[in-house]
């Protein structure tokens, strides 16, 4: 004892827990090796982060594996090799299928006759004589058989790991799965090193070498640029990110880990039939960002297009892209929900041939009976489902057993007439959710941009004298100068395509202009609605303007024109503002940064927790939502050309201006004012989205440039950092080629400029996506409020309806609302999409949080960001209960909790998190 104490430092020996007599063995010179069994030599978390504090942000640090004193002690020409110990956190399935459970079996079985978890720790250093990546001696986990009957859903797993002396710090391990079955690596702990533990982030799926015969690589926490790789990190390095980026080639299997692009060519089915026929989107003839490549085979009628996988079968995504159990869980219960709640009124009405609701009344009931079936109906189709575990979970989670309800939406909560009222069309511009729409009024009357020669003059019908009277007695150019006008104008957006969906089998549209005056109490008020149509059917006017009601005709006929304004409103959010801007145009960015960004990058790590889930609800899409004949076609106003009508906005997407204060400014909502918080003023101060969105997007940004400056404190150190600026190029010129020519495109020269580009990406996977999703439901379930399609135009005096328009307006507009099938089988899905699910990670939180990253000085500093948010949480708390604030406070208004940052589980109509997962 007296040997080892002067060998390691007699503070350390009598200090440590781990050298307590039944551990410290004796000291062994066979063979010439030095061995401790083991030798830990831990620093407690305070004392570590103190460290790495001190560590200059580029020097290496390198730290003997043991003390100088036991190097010396030791002949140069000896090997010393002692052990450390590897910590393996695997998570569990909660629930395994028969199969799964007969494979963990056999595993554990054939673990104990050597077909283990093999280990390789890899130095930070070069071997000096063979001027490869310094590793240790291959090592197994050796507790797995005993350990695999658990029930827990973390289990940790022990490897002893023989290292040289002069091994240096470890940066890398590889694992090599011997096992038939993969598993769920949630991170690897290193113990035993002088610098103290060191940390492996991992949150991936280790394949089988059945699948996978290659070693899986992982980095420890520690965070390098590019140029900054320690040496025996290099090699491994480059090898993670050929793998990640594959070779183009071939169908995707669902175990593999491959990023690459591919063009919207498999969301029609030609197989089908001509009616399920749908253009490639992306590319010079329909531009469009570009998708994950799963490279299947073209189908069998259209080289072009890429055969489908239907529903239940999985699309590919890269394996760790794919839902995690609870997620999947959560998911599946819901889409459980929204197929119990498709077939239900398929049946109903193939029964009664009646598919209008017969007064909203019977709307309500959906909320408080349910869909009603005739005696034996129900059991008949649950003993039909082949889920009923499922069916069992739902049933139990449904208060009162009531399986076939939908939950009340909020917008009915505290006042079900509210949808009724222009006071609460208005505010729903403003803080419903939809509320990036609305623009100041620039011109009056209003102007298109689209092309005359192709469309003809399209001059709007709206004159000063049917606004003039609700001005208080201003001119219209003085309230234009007074910032008291404001539009949501669809026009440009629907005219090219309404020819083609007014001629669809229950569909009719109008391209629709919305005039807003705003009161004196910071409130808006609608004055006037133009419905235009290219040209006049038969019957009907091709412009018309309507104004707020005058006596019950005109109350009926305003309520209608609202109506078909909700529902364009409805499409261009659906499909440009959440879709395109927030889901498609986020995808080349996550793709490139797992091609072009290593793991251990510190963009990367920044990025990471907002790329969460993405690519995999975004391919659940393009199976189910946005497809031919899929649930958006079925149940949006454009049908068949609802992307045509996405791909259109993608025109005039600009990513310089998708930042909130862009945006705003673009929308001339704001205007620059140095003398502001934020630099600009908001022209409508009580603008809930806006207000609120600004305090987090000041937060993000302040995080952002805070750790790009910890390590781009130079432009030229943006400049020279090649992963970043290939990440960056790709994501341009192949995520978003069609659009890679444009000028507008932010430059990557500075640290300015990187703040800029991230704090924009982060900011629409997190705040901006969360402000467009989870308010679907509490706003759109009530369909009334927001019905997501029009079936009929606006009653003419000449039309042979208006006569049963006179005699039941009531039975007329709900007639042209969805049909009880469209409507249940559309708040069916937005009910799913509105739903947090258990695992939900929002802004200000992180899994691992304190291991995430090395660098603790940035640690800290995320901290800080997480304080700031709770901080913004509170005051969005306070601004709801101002009753001066009206368009988020008063009687029966529902406050603006949409950015709160975070929400429980479920339909909440709050809740930020950090990434577009659903």
């Amino acid at each position: 004892m007296a040997l080892v104490k002067e060998i390691m430092g007699s503070s350390m020996t009598e200090k440590s827990p781990f050298l307590a007599s039944n551990v410290l063995k004796t000291i062994n010179h066979n063979q010439n090796q030095l061995y401790l069994n083991p030798l830990f030599v831990p620093i407690d978390n305070s004392r570590s982060a103190q460290f790495r504090k001190k560590i200059p942000r580029r020097t290496p640090v390198v730290v003997a594996a043991i003390s100088e004193d036991l190097a010396k002690f030791v002949k140069a020409e000896k090997a010393v090799t002692f052990k450390v110990r590897a910590v393996l956190t695997v998570r569990n399935k909660n629930q395994e299928d028969f199969k799964e459970a007969i494979v963990k079996k056999f595993d554990a079985f054939a673990d104990q006759i050597g077909r283990n978890v093999v280990l390789e720790l890899y130095s930070t250093d070069i071997d000096p004589k063979t001027r490869a990546p310094k590793k240790s001696k291959e090592s197994v986990l050796k507790d797995w058989s005993q350990k695999s009957n658990l029930k827990s859903e973390k289990v940790n797993y022990t490897s002893d790991i023989l290292v040289d002396s002069d091994f240096g710090i470890p940066g890398a391990i590889t694992i090599t799965n011997k096992h038939q079955k993969e598993f769920f690596l949630e991170s690897i702990t290193i113990e035993g090193f002088a610098c103290g533990p060191v940390y492996f982030p991992c949150s991936s799926w280790v394949q089988s070498t059945n699948d996978h015969p290659k070693p899986r690589i992982f980095f420890s926490n520690q965070p390098y640029l590019p140029d900054e790789t320690p040496a025996g990190l290099k090699v491994l390095r480059e090898k993670e990110l050929k793998d990640l980026r594959g070779d183009g080639k071939g169908v995707r299997k669902l175990s593999d880990r491959v990023y690459d692009y591919d063009v919207y060519n498999d969301l029609g089915n030609p197989d089908r039939g001509n009616d399920f026929i749908r253009p490639s989107l992306g590319g010079e003839k329909i531009p469009y960002p570009r998708r994950c490549r799963t490279g299947r085979l073209p189908s069998d009628t259209d080289i072009l297009a890429e055969s489908r996988v239907e529903k239940p079968f999985p699309l590919y995504v890269p394996r760790d892209e794919q839902f995690e159990e609870s997620k999947q869980n959560a998911f599946s219960t819901g889409r459980l929900k929204a197929v119990l709640h498709n077939l239900l009124p398929s049946m109903v009405a193939s029964i009664s041939k009646k598919h209008d609701f017969k007064g909203f009344s019977q709307i309500e009931s959906l909320y408080s009976e349910g869909v009603h079936l005739k005696l034996g109906l129900q059991d008949d189709l649950l003993k039909k489902l082949r889920l009923p575990n499922l069916v069992t979970r739902l049933h139990e989670s449904s208060q009162g057993g009531g399986l076939l309800k939908y939950d009340t939406p909020k917008i009915l909560s505290k006042d079900k007439f509210s949808w009724l009222r222009d006071d609460e069309f208005a505010r729903q511009a403003l803080a419903g959710v939809n509320p990036v729409n609305i623009e100041k009024l620039q011109a009056f009357p209003p102007v298109s941009r689209l092309d005359p020669d192709i469309y003809g003059r399209q001059e709007s019908a709206l004159q000063e004298e049917h606004i003039s009277g609700y001005l208080n007695g201003l001119t219209v150019q003085q309230a234009m100068e007074e910032n008291k006008l404001f539009i949501i104008d669809y026009h440009d957006v629907y005219i090219p395509f309404l020819d083609r969906i007014n001629a669809l089998d229950g569909r009719k549209a109008y391209a629709t202009r919305t005039i807003f005056y705003l009161n004196p109490s910071g409130t808006l008020k609608p004055i006037a609605i133009e419905l235009s149509l290219p040209q006049a059917l038969p019957g009907s006017q091709s412009k018309r303007v309507v104004t707020p009601p005058v006596d019950a005709t005109s109350n009926w006929t305003w309520q209608l024109a609202k109506a078909h304004v909700c529902s364009n409103d409805a499409g261009v959010h659906q499909l440009s503002n959440h879709w395109l801007r927030t889901h498609a145009a986020m995808e080349p960015f996550i793709l490139s940064a797992h091609r072009q960004l290593s793991a251990m990058h510190p963009i990367y790590k920044l990025l990471d927790p907002h790329m969460r889930y993405t690519l995999e609800i975004n391919a659940l899409a393009r199976q189910n939502l946005i497809n031919a004949d899929g649930v958006i076609e079925q149940c949006f106003t454009p049908g068949r050309y609802c992307m045509e009508i996405s791909a259109a906005a993608y025109k005039h997407w600009r990513f310089d201006l998708e930042g909130l204060p862009a945006d705003l400014i673009r929308r001339g909502m704001a205007v620059p004012d140095p003398s502001q918080r934020h630099g600009l003023k908001l022209l409508i101060e009580d603008y809930p989205y806006a207000s609120d969105g600004l305090l987090i997007w000041e937060a993000i940004q302040n995080w952002v440039r805070t750790y790009v400056t910890r390590y781009y404190p130079d432009s030229s150190d943006v400049c020279n950092d090649r992963e970043l600026q290939a990440w960056y190029a790709e994501s341009i010129n192949v995520g978003h080629a069609d659009l890679r020519d444009k000028n507008w495109w932010p430059t990557l020269a500075n640290g300015d400029d990187l703040t800029s580009v991230l704090t924009t990406i982060i900011w629409l996977s997190s705040a901006q996506h969360a402000a467009l999703n989870f308010g679907q439901y509490p706003y759109g379930g009530y369909i009334p409020n927001r019905p997501p399609l029009m079936r009929r135009l606006l009653p003419d005096e000449n039309d042979p309806e208006y006569t049963s328009f006179l005699d039941d307006p009531q039975k007329f507009f709900l007639s042209a609302l969805p049909s009880m099938l469209q409507s249940t089988k559309y708040m069916a899905v937005v009910d799913t999409l509105s739903t947090h699910s258990p695992d939900e990670e929002y802004i200000g939180e992180r899994h691992q949080t304190y291991t995430w990253s090395g660098d603790a000085e940035m640690v800290e500093a995320f901290y800080g960001f997480s304080a700031e948010i709770q901080r913004i949480e509170k005051e969005i708390e306070r601004r709801n209960r101002d009753t001066g604030l009206k368009n988020r406070c008063g009687a029966g208004v529902l406050p603006y909790e949409l950015l709160a940052p975070s929400s429980p589980p479920g339909v909440t109509c709050r809740g930020v998190p950090n990434s577009v997962s659903i």
